[in-house]
């Protein structure tokens, strides 16, 4: 038997049941089917992450041609079945198939999706480009099928940082001033490297978890998701749980992803681990705040991998979902 991707004897188990239930013999045909429908999901993914594993674009392709087989209403419902797709592929007995990564990610997607969600936002340390795939690639495809355009922002750690990301993919980079007597957050200067859709994607730098916060108000984010990269336990996970409480008391709805965590970042000095037991302070700290957790890197295929999901990383993974999820609407309508 060919072995089409990375892992192909732990995982083939679980994906022959779900391709004979939806009727397809093997991936192949599956592949077959929605490229005969009008949809390309092996190269999407290629497109959105270059360094992707294989397993990751076969992935897709079993979830899209669910999505097709069942004539899925629009690209929301789309996502949830891509979600089936991608949890086929979790290695049973891996983290990710623990935590259900691969239903999350598609519930992720579906919000994107949905015209109650008006703001997006990557909440990351901004070493990580990961985000600005993810960003580049929500920003070019989801507002095709909205009824309202959806905002998508990036939060970080430092200025200078986000104007370099800014610059680099065209972003609008916003550069603001928090008074820590009053709370009150200004915007001092602004910036759009580009125009058309790229430079619809705020991008701000903060200089601590306050200012972080109040940015987060600022722009009414109603969903965001978090990274694991240098600052996790000093800006990511702490704005995320302050805003979600402050959301909270205020009455007001706020979905909460952590991505990253998993036994790669235990031995993280930056990460203050805890051993392999915990998978380390990033990944507990993901779990007191998210209402749905991922498992390894935002931005590194290997990582995603070990956590036994598929070789992509998680940021990339939404803007993939959302690319999809938007090709089976357009191809079915």
């Amino acid at each position: 038997m060919i072995s089409l991707f990375e892992g192909f004897d732990r995982r083939i188990e679980q994906i022959r049941p779900i391709l004979a239930r939806y009727g397809f013999n093997s991936l192949e045909e599956a592949r077959q089917y929605g490229e005969q429908k009008g949809v390309y999901a092996y190269d999407i993914i290629k497109e959105t992450q270059a360094i992707a594993f294989e397993n990751a674009s076969w992935a897709y392709v079993l979830g899209a041609a669910i999505a097709l087989k069942q004539n899925a209403a629009n690209a929301a419902q789309a996502a949830e079945y891509i979600g089936q797709g991608l949890q086929a592929f979790c290695i049973p007995g891996s983290v990710a198939d623990q935590r259900k990564v691969g239903l999350g990610h598609g519930r992720l997607g579906a919000s994107l999706l949905t015209n109650d969600t008006q703001c997006f936002c990557f909440l990351a340390g901004h070493e990580s480009y990961a985000a600005a795939e993810g960003a580049i690639k929500i920003a070019l495809n989801a507002n095709k099928v909205r009824q309202q355009p959806l905002r998508v922002i990036l939060n970080g750690l430092g200025k200078d940082a986000a104007y370099l990301i800014a610059r680099i993919n065209g972003f609008n980079y916003i550069n603001t001033l928090f008074d820590h007597q009053t709370g009150e957050l200004t915007v001092i200067d602004e910036r759009r490297f580009s125009k058309g859709a790229r430079g619809e994607i705020n991008c701000y730098g903060a200089d601590d978890v306050n200012e972080g916060v109040a940015i987060m108000h600022r722009e009414n984010v109603d969903i965001s998701i978090t990274g694991n990269s240098t600052n996790p336990t000093r800006f990511q996970h702490p704005v995320a749980g302050t805003y979600k409480k402050e959301r909270l008391e205020a009455g007001l709805a706020y979905f909460s992803v952590a991505s990253g965590g998993g036994t790669g970042r235990t031995l993280h000095p930056d990460n203050v681990a805890a051993g392999p037991a915990s998978y380390g302070l990033t990944d507990t700290m993901g779990r007191m705040h998210c209402d749905a957790q991922f498992a390894g890197s935002s931005s590194v295929p290997a990582h995603v991998e070990m956590m036994g999901l598929i070789g992509m990383g998680n940021n990339p993974m939404v803007g993939a979902t959302v690319a999809v999820a938007v090709a089976i609407e357009q191809a079915l309508s």
